[in-house]
């Protein structure tokens, strides 16, 4: 039906623009097991293997059941092979989609995350042989390091291989059986996994016989698959199903293909029919081909050829195999989600899998193929929500592959490479940009980091993500092999036999046809699949794109209409000021401090708008933030209009779509759209009724909006606009929110088979907020055009106020077009990228092209938001729901947002409906203000939102703890007891199973205290003053203080004794000091300190200041991978805050910005995680590892991947903590309460058996005693203060923080302001004893003598009595539930040993008596050694013993260590002066890591078959972090080379993509290739590149570096004499060649030089006369 009143389009819009138009576009496990009290299991202890080889280790694992835990410990295990059950283990709030509905929940998504170590081996003869499925198991074997284990250490995450049919083995098996000679060509061979149970195996196999006769196949036979059941882990062992092979003849097809096609029918029919029985999800299909097999379990690399020991057999001879070990993040790992999967092996994750798969359902309908025979409806659905990304990646690219498309073709449609403005494909290879554009209108991209290995038996290959976040390499052999692994040194190679060596670099693919012997590389894999089709021609001829249109120069309504339409649909003065009118002014969201101290929107007393419940989801562990900045190039923001065809059956008619730029569309562009014939648009208008009451209203009229856009689409409508727009505002018909429309009419359309039928704009006056434009796209529109905020803008720009700013030069004048552009659009740029003329042409001429180059605020603030959940391309990101939310209740959530996690419940239809109608009444009142309402959301203000950290609080806790008053805490206490609800916690309160005791009985404050650590602040962030007081207040508690980012001053590390009345001579800038004080974070042995913390996500390693040193001399290490503040985000230390002393600390210069990234570099995923907790036990095994997170839904899954990659403590923090500037949006809209966090996080570890193994440490917004228990309640065991620190330490929360204006100096480096500085270390001491003496109150009154007793108790929660505001309805069952308490007390855990790598080669290497003496006596030792790819980290223990004797720069002696062979990850980290380490072989990511001295010298073998100029010999992300040193790499590097490198010097001979991004020091020189996005972020040091070509240019991000050739006198030399030292150190035959013709070779270099070292002499001429001959190499 449709609606009333359909508003016709020119009622909508009051538009003077100039008229636009559309031209064509231009060509887990439920058990715990039981502990004795001497056994340990938080050690992964790395046990020896032998291989023929010679010694191999393994990082995790070791022999089965390795201490001897009896049987009897564990409970018993259900099946796991549940692909129909969540494996979230808690308990989930009922607030989800209805079974009915075909939408996919977040909830089932987050349960299974991976990541893993892949290969493949591929004979180019196709010649099968046994020794190609022993080389597969023995490359498997040498990846352990990459895969998991349960909690018995031995239960793998998954093993498997693929291979072609061995027939030789089934030949023999059927003689032996009787059965006749199989015929290979009519034979398919299915791989299943049964049901254990005997009755209901029989049930399932007669399921599958009677299936395969009705489609007219017979069953030839069943053979039983022989396993050694003695090698299987415990847990696995539990869930293992029957595993058996069927055998079927098909006689009616002759087509390979089609045989393929006939028995993925049957498996699909099967499926279907499974589903309805008992044992339904206990069947499983590992593979169903008659091509290819695939033998897989819950099994480790190394056990997975023993288990199956067809794997064994001579007889089992393959042309390829493809090899895969999985690490679950999740551990409860399942049989069937272990790879191979059917055609793809996958290591990564995809972001955007709940949006793929609900557009998989979505085009159900509309998926039509002549070779499907009209049997499309038998075969679907293409995706199932309850399996993991990858086994739905994997369905996906199979349904393209049996509808006739190659598997190359469906990997370039479905994981797309970054395409725009590639330089090589817009020129060379135009057509496969055609292809690419082509399909973007058709398939969103499956979007996240994946390593992609595929075959269908006739081809094989890989291909890598647009963001190549996952290590490929590859090696081609002269007898015919080629080798694709995550490693290299997975297998013994004769070197002098490789004719070439390579790696997959960002969105290339490598593809094998086994049947001609070609292999194709890249693009000529590209071009064939492109030049199938005339996608050029096609687009030409039906894609249009919108041109943009001007912005309205004049304003439309008058001030009052403005005012009563802001009133009406929730806008604030604060929204108005701080945010709309920042973005017209700047073109940048408007940053902010300190954290969100506000309720919850749910539990406000104030009036809400609806996107306030929703927050941002963001990247953590399993996958990677990006940096949209300084690598937007392979973001988008593009999106298509109209129908989505299809996308079987490629034509012209699929291009005909409107493209647009941006989402962001003004009234103009609108109003184009609305005239583009082919999309046939529907105006929708969006009010209900509320004549008849409100009850019921809402609803009432949310349905009859979807049937208006079902009726529309069913009559060919291809856009359907949602509108609140309309002439005269009636009190009677409220706006609905345009969310819950929009999400609505998307979810309708997707159960309807109609989504992808039509697209969805929404004309707007809701929007305003990068946070609402990425809820509405999230939620299924396409594009918004935010009317209201536009004419906000316009009024703005018009005011007599803006008028005089500018006019008195107080602010940039702006037109009022500009201030348009400035909030939602840049004037016509290419994509996301800065313009490559920006630097050059624009800056000199800015009064003329402001427009041109102004940062967009909109835009920029929605790359931002996808990119922190590692997503590149809204396109992906349209419908894929990545929020939470936190007060809506299952009938609005099963409306609007199905599938979406809201664990809490909360407010009804009507109740939302109230709550809208509350704004909306406000502008037909005549008590109404002439002004809009200041709400007081962000800055705390009187009457306003309540703030937990208000100024009363602040006074009253400055009184208690600078006068040291009992009676004025207890105030400060009544203060927070009296309080609005402000947290969930304030709906809890604490009941009791015994009687009170006195508390005198109860541990002492000291003993409490312990447990108490202070937030990671860094020294530059916050005064020196703050810093050290905090340190100096914990060190007296003995408590744990956090460094936060940056070095540290050795004038700290020793205790004070030179203290007089308060004052020392040693740090004069504090007063109220001690004798014996110290101000360090990490140096006092008797004390834990939390140090260093890492700022932004990132290693120790890499964050400035980090040195061995500082690593070594550090009790506990955290690894910050988010923060409350702004989750999924990168920052920066802005140059005005970067003072002499910070500089030197951190190893960087005076005044230039500290870029810190978000974690992409160097924590790609949980493995990479995983090696880092590794490299920082291997520099410093004394120190426990912390990771840091934030609270958000899936986090248990999350941090069990943690617990598993064996770090020693995992945080939690809360949303609503964090100290750091950042965006509103980031403060406002992302990450969750710690509350359920923290239980989802330690009860998820409980039920997989690991709670045991690490410490739960829980932050955000503590200020109490109370705060404490709760936490301590839900699971923690030690409780971190950030906020209220500072401000017991003086702070006032002013909240200008990131202005370095702050006027107390607590975060301020301006010397007049830190003057200022009030606080005292004993403030702060005496805030956290009487926090702790508090907690011994609330414990006396509970009964319990121990914080121990009450850690995990949930059962002395209950819900307070209390009345919210707007709804009773709120469900704590998630905070509330148990599934029980860890087996060991809080303090056992806390006190148990730190975590081990196990055996390493740096053992051995310091038990040498000559290497210990060398470094006990500072001598000279020369060693030589052999090392394989799982010695990881090696020289890193070396170098902290070095360290922590020497320091830094102290050693004299010269340790000369050579090793031969493949090094695994991590070679040569944190190397130290008088290390020179050489390296005869090649290297895996992480070369030189963190290194801080010494030398590195990577070279081939001699006599290699390959040139080693042209080969790639070390990996990704090398020099990562390092202060110092020098390498020399004779070949080619991996991604990111030298990436946040201080000052080390590098050579090397070619690099991939992003090299020296964020450098802030030191020197590169690459004497070959580089990839794209060079130098981007580069605030330091000097790039010297080789350009041959003349392909540079295009290549280098210039928004900081300029490109210069080498003509100062002192860069010559410092580049002659590095690439002499190179030819010295390896002979490099590129190196002589450029040296014996300089002069021809000097002119061919390119100068890469950031502004602050322009005025240096290597990078002047001018100052080269002067400074000539004085450059010297850096000393080893």
């Amino acid at each position: 039906m449709a609606l009333q009143s359909m508003v016709p389009m020119p009622k909508l819009l009051h538009s003077n623009a100039f008229p636009t138009s559309l031209s064509p576009l231009p060509a887990k496990l439920n058990t715990v097991f039981a502990s004795d009290g001497g056994f340990l299991f938080c050690d992964f202890v790395g046990q020896r293997l032998q291989s023929k080889r010679t010694r191999r280790r393994t990082g995790v694992g070791g022999g089965r059941n390795p201490r001897g835990l009896p049987a009897k410990n564990w409970s018993s295990v259900k099946a796991v092979l549940d692909f129909e059950r969540s494996d979230i283990p808690l308990k989930q709030s009922n607030v989800r989609s209805n079974a009915q509905s075909k939408v996919v929940n977040l909830s089932d998504i987050i349960s299974e995350r991976g990541a893993c170590g892949v290969g493949f081996i591929a004979n180019l003869e196709n010649k099968a042989s046994h020794e190609i499925i022993k080389d597969a198991l023995t490359a498997l074997g040498c990846m352990e390091h990459r895969g998991g284990c349960g909690a018995d250490n031995d239960s793998g995450d998954g093993a498997g291989l693929m291979t072609s049919i061995p027939w030789d083995l089934f030949d023999n098996w059927a003689d032996k059986q009787g059965i006749a000679f199989l015929d290979k060509l009519h034979t398919g061979v299915g791989m299943l996994f049964l049901p254990k149970d005997d009755d209901s195996m029989k049930e399932a196999k007669a399921v599958i016989v009677n299936t395969f006769r009705k489609e007219g196949l017979e069953v030839l036979g069943w053979r039983p698959v022989p396993v050694n059941m003695s090698v299987v882990g415990y847990y696995a062992k539990e869930t293992m199903p029957n595993i058996q092979q069927v055998f079927v003849r098909i006689s009616k097809e002759e087509n390979v293909d089609d045989i393929e096609r006939e028995l993925y029918i049957c498996r699909k029919l099967i499926e279907r029919a499974a589903k309805s029985e008992k044992w339904g999800d206990e069947l499983y299909f590992c593979s169903l081909s008659n091509q290819t097999i695939v033998y897989k379990g819950m099994l480790r690399s190394e056990v997975l050829g023993q288990f199956y020991s067809d794997l064994r057999s001579d007889l089992y001879k393959s042309p390829f195999s493809i090899y895969h070990r999985r690490y679950s993040t999740n551990t409860s790992p399942r049989w069937p989600l272990a790879q191979p999967m059917r055609l793809l092996g996958h290591n990564g994750e995809i972001n955007t899998i709940q949006g793929n798969l609900n557009w998989m359902q979505s085009r159900e309908t509309s998926l039509k193929s002549p070779v499907w025979r009209g049997r499309e409806n038998e075969i679907c659905p293409y995706g199932n929500p309850k399996a993991s990304d990858s086994a739905n990646l994997d369905s996906a690219a199979e349904f393209l592959l049996r509808s006739g498309r190659t598997p190359e073709e469906a990997l370039m449609i479905l994981v797309p490479e970054a395409y725009k403005n590639h330089p090589t494909l817009m020129i060379k290879y135009p057509e496969v940009v055609d292809f690419y554009e082509y399909y973007k209108g058709q398939m969103e991209a499956w979007d996240g980091p994946a390593l992609l290995l595929f075959s269908d038996g006739k081809t094989v290959g890989a291909c890598l993500d647009r963001n190549g976040l996952r290590p490929a390499r590859y090696w081609r052999t002269t007898d015919n092999f080629v080798y694709v692994a995550s490693e290299v040194g997975v297998l013994p190679m004769d070197e002098s036999k490789v004719s070439a060596k390579g790696r997959l670099g960002p969105g290339m693919m490598i593809a094998v046809d086994l049947q001609s012997g070609q292999v194709y590389e890249n693009t000529d894999v590209k071009k064939r699949v492109a030049l199938s089709n005339p996608y050029g021609k096609w687009l030409n001829e039906k894609m249009r794109s919108l041109k943009p249109a001007k912005f309205l120069s004049t304003i439309v309504m008058d001030n009052e209409a403005t005012l009563r339409n802001q009133q009406a649909h929730g806008y604030s003065s604060e929204d108005v000021q701080m945010v709309i009118e920042t973005m017209a002014a700047q073109g940048k969201e408007p940053t902010f401090c300190m954290g969100d101290d506000i309720p919850l929107a749910v539990l406000s007393q104030k009036p809400h708008i609806l996107y306030d419940y929703f927050k941002q989801r963001f990247a953590q562990v399993t996958n990677p933030a990006i940096d949209p900045l300084r690598e937007g190039l392979v973001m988008s923001l593009e999106v298509n209009i109209g129908k989505r065809g299809n996308i079987l059956e490629a034509g012209p008619e699929n291009a005909s779509q409107v493209v647009l730029s941006s989402p962001v569309l003004n009234e103009g562009e609108l109003e184009s759209l609305m005239k583009d014939p082919f999309l046939k648009p529907q105006v929708l208008p969006t009010f209900f009724d509320i004549r008849k009451g409100v009850d019921g209203s809402l609803e009432k009229m949310i349905k009859k909006l979807c049937e208006a856009a079902d009726e529309a689409v069913r009559n060919g409508s291809q856009l359907i606009v949602l509108s609140d727009r309309s002439e005269e505002l009636e009190p009677t018909r409220p706006a609905i929110p345009i969310l819950l429309a929009v999400g609505a009419v998307h979810q309708h359309l997707i159960q309807n088979g109609l989504r992808t039928s039509a697209s969805i704009v929404a004309d707007t006056a809701q929007c305003f907020s990068t946070h609402q434009f990425a809820c509405l796209i999230g939620y299924g529109a396409s594009a918004v055009c935010p009317y209201l905020a536009l004419e906000t803008c316009r009024q703005w720009r018009l005011s007599n106020k803006t008028v005089n700013l500018m006019r008195n030069g107080k602010m940039p004048t702006v037109t009022i077009e500009q201030a348009q552009k400035n909030f939602c659009k840049i004037a016509d740029l290419t994509a996301l990228i800065w313009p490559l003329f920006l630097c050059s042409y624009v800056l000199p001429l800015y009064g003329l092209f402001i427009v041109m180059y102004v940062t967009n605020a909109v835009k920029s603030g929605l790359l931002k938001i996808l990119s922190k959940m590692g997503i590149s391309l809204l396109s992906s990101y349209c419908g894929a729901q990545i929020f939470e939310i936190y007060g809506l209740g299952k009938e609005i959530v099963d409306l609007s947002f199905c599938g979406s996690v809201s664990n809490i419940g909360g407010l009804s239809l009507d109740e939302l409906a109230r709550e809208t109608l509350s704004f909306w009444v406000k502008a037909f009142s005549e008590d109404t203000a002439k002004r809009l309402e200041n709400f007081g959301f962000i800055q705390f203000r009187p009457g306003g939102e309540y703030h937990g950290n208000n100024p009363e609080m602040s006074k009253l806790l400055h009184k208690a703890v600078r006068q040291k008053s009992e009676s004025a805490f207890s105030v400060y206490q009544q203060h927070l007891a009296n309080r609005p609800v402000n947290v969930l916690r304030d709906l809890l309160e604490f009941k009791s199973d015994r009687p009170s005791i006195p508390v005198g009985k109860v541990e002492s404050a000291a003993s409490i205290v312990l447990r108490f650590c202070t937030g990671g602040m860094s020294l530059g962030a916050i005064s020196r003053e703050t810093h050290e007081a905090i340190a100096i207040a914990m060190n007296r508690l003995g408590g744990k203080s956090n460094s936060g980012e940056g070095g540290e001053d050795p004038v700290r590390w020793s205790p004070l004794t030179d203290v007089v009345d308060g004052y020392s001579p040693t740090l004069p800038h504090l007063k109220g000091l001690q004798n014996g004080d110290t101000a360090t974070m990490m140096h006092n042995s008797e004390i834990m300190k939390l140090n260093p913390r890492i700022i932004y996500l990132q290693v120790a390693s890499g964050r400035f200041g980090v040195t061995p040193t500082f690593l070594v001399n550090a009790d506990q290490l955290e690894i910050k991978i988010a923060q409350g503040a702004k989750p999924g985000e990168g920052g920066q230390l802005p140059g005005k805050k970067v003072s002499a002393y910070i500089a030197r600390l951190r190893n960087s210069k005076p005044g230039v910005p500290l870029i810190s990234p978000p974690p992409h570099h160097d924590i790609y995923s949980i493995e990479d995680l995983a090696q880092l907790i590794f490299d920082l036990h291997q520099v410093n095994p004394k120190a426990k590892v912390s990771v840091k997170l934030v609270a958000e839904a899936g986090i248990g899954t999350v941090a069990s991947g943690v617990a598993k990659g064996n770090a020693d403590v995992v945080q939690i923090s809360g949303h609503d903590g964090g100290t750091g500037a950042s965006p509103i949006s980031s403060i406002k809209h992302a990450g969750g309460p710690w509350e359920l966090g923290l239980t989802e996080t330690h009860q998820t570890l409980i039920e997989n058996g690991l709670r045991e193994r690490v410490i739960l440490r829980v932050d955000g917004g503590f200020k109490s005693g109370v705060d404490v228990l709760m936490a301590a309640a839900m699971g923690a065991d030690e409780y971190g203060f950030g906020s209220v620190a500072m401000i017991a330490t003086g702070c006032v929360m002013a909240r200008i923080c990131h202005t370095n204006n702050c006027p107390v100096g607590v975060a301020s480096q301006r010397e007049e302001l830190r003057a200022r500085f009030p606080g005292v270390p004993g403030d702060l001491v005496n805030f956290f004893l009487y926090v702790a003496e508090e907690v011994r109150g609330i414990l006396a009154q509970l009964g319990y003598q121990k914080l121990d007793d009450i850690i995990g108790r949930t059962d002395l929660l209950r819900p307070r009595s209390i009345s919210l505001m707007k709804t009773q309805k709120l469900d704590l069952s998630f905070i509330l539930s148990n599934v029980g308490l860890p087996k060991w007390s809080s303090t056992a855990i806390r006190n148990q040993a730190v975590h081990t790598n196990g055996a390493v080669l740096d053992d051995d290497l310091l038990s040498d008596p000559e290497v210990s003496d060398a470094i006990e006596h500072e001598k000279v030792v020369n060693k030589t050694i052999k090392i394989y790819n799982v010695d990881r980290a090696v020289c890193g223990r070396i170098a902290g013993v070095v360290a922590k004797k020497y320091g830094d720069t102290g050693f004299s002696g010269q340790l000369n260590i050579t090793f031969t062979g493949s090094a695994g990850q991590s070679f040569a980290c944190f190397l130290t002066p008088g290390m020179n380490i050489r390296l005869v072989g090649e290297a895996n990511d992480y070369v030189g890591k963190g290194m801080a001295g010494g030398e590195l010298v990577v070279t081939p073998v001699e006599n290699t078959g390959f040139c080693p100029e042209d080969a790639t010999i070390v990996g990704n992300t090398c020099l990562y972090g390092a202060t110092g040193g020098q390498i020399f790499v004779r070949g080619r590097a991996g991604e990111r080379f030298a990436v946040r490198n201080s000052l080390a010097q590098a050579v090397v001979e070619g690099t991939g993509d992003h090299c020296c991004e964020y450098m802030t020091g030191g020197c590169v020189v690459i004497l070959g290739k580089v990839g794209r996005n060079v130098a981007a972020g580069m605030t330091g040091g000097l790039a010297y590149i080789l350009d041959e070509d003349d392909t540079l240019i295009p290549k280098v991000n210039k928004e900081i570096v300029k490109i210069q050739r080498v003509t100062a006198p002192v860069g010559q030399m410092q580049l002659k004499n590095l690439i002499e030292a190179h030819i010295d150190k390896t002979g490099s035959s590129k190196g002589s060649a450029i040296l014996k013709e300089w002069d021809t070779y000097l002119p061919l270099f390119w100068q890469l030089v950031p502004p602050s070292e322009e005025d240096t002499p290597e990078a002047s001429a001018e100052f080269g006369e002067k400074a000539a001959g004085q450059v010297t190499l850096q000393s080893a």
